[in-house]
């Protein structure tokens, strides 16, 4: 291999230090001279820019194609990392719903056994329309609604009105095409309900706030906030089951109950006949009661 001679050297020396002492001068003159270019000859520049991307787009494409590949492996590995983690999620779930399905399955024949042994009735049939709230004239002393439903459309007094959520009221007064609800938390409202798991009997007044108080509970009542409260059946009014709300907490009068209901956004109601006797029945007894005291007295005379 040939060396440098003694004269190349000599030469070359100067060479690189003038170009690292002007380097920069030099790179300020070319940009300052592509400026010049550009407002000049905007034509030449951009037919330059464009076939140097023309020139340098394959090599981004090669570059970043190994890049792309290793990101969608990476990505393709903590895909099936979390399809085996939600694969075995759904087997646990799945292995917990097949046990509820057996239990429900076995309480569903004991029921029906039950049910057998002991001669049953079965419950009533319901009917229902539904009716959208047309008029809030509640205030301080009293919680109603007004709704477009009355007698022509099957509305008759006493039968519940109810939400998606569960029991709202009853309705109290009946016209041709609309009617009046008696919301649960009214000052007049008095519901039958059981609370929690132990069921305990309890009636739910109303008092003209959102959060109605439980009464007349049993001295060996063991009720807890969080509670379900539901409608007991009793009185004939309600049928057993329909949901209220929660205990929501305790106040001087007593534990308080949160309604399921959302006073503030209720807008249609479902008007539930459930062919019970309740407060029809006894109204039509205090009449008759009424009556024969009447002839009787008119009798005496």
């Amino acid at each position: 291999m040939n060396k440098p001679t003694g004269s190349e050297i000599r030469v070359a020396s100067p060479l690189k230090a003038w170009a690292s002492r002007f380097a920069l001068l030099l790179l300020v003159g070319a940009a300052f001279g592509l400026m010049l270019i550009g407002r000049t000859n905007t034509f030449v520049v951009e037919e330059t820019r464009t076939t140097v991307t023309d020139m340098v787009t394959p090599i981004l494409d090669a570059i970043s194609q190994p890049v792309d590949t290793f990101s969608g492996v990476i990505d393709r590995a903590e895909s099936f990392t979390r399809l085996s983690a939600d694969n075995e999620a759904l087997k646990a779930q799945n292995a917990r719903l097949l046990q509820w399905q057996a239990v429900a399955r076995r309480l569903e024949a004991e029921n029906a056994a039950l049910r057998s042994l002991n001669n049953m009735v079965p419950d009533p049939k319901m009917s229902y329309v539904t009716a959208r709230v047309v008029g809030d004239p509640g205030g301080a002393f009293v919680r109603t609604v007004l709704i477009n439903a009355g007698e022509r459309n099957g509305v008759a007094k006493g039968q519940a009105a109810v939400t998606g959520n569960g029991l709202a009221g009853r309705i109290a007064e009946v016209g041709q095409r609309s009617a009046r609800v008696l919301l649960l938390t009214d000052i007049n409202s008095r519901v039958p309900v059981v609370v929690g798991a132990g069921r305990d009997r309890a009636v739910l007044a109303g008092d003209n706030t959102n959060a109605p108080q439980l009464l007349y509970l049993g001295p060996t009542a063991k009720i807890q906030v969080g509670d379900q409260v539901t409608t007991s059946g009793h009185g004939g009014v309600f049928p057993p089951g329909l949901p209220i709300g929660v205990v929501s907490g305790v106040s001087e009068s007593g534990f308080r109950v949160k309604p399921f209901v959302n006073w503030a956004h209720m807008e249609v109601l479902r008007i539930v006949d459930y062919e019970l006797p309740g407060i029809l029945d006894f109204e039509a007894q205090v009449g008759a009661a009424r009556a024969a005291a009447a002839a009787a007295a008119g009798t005496d005379q």
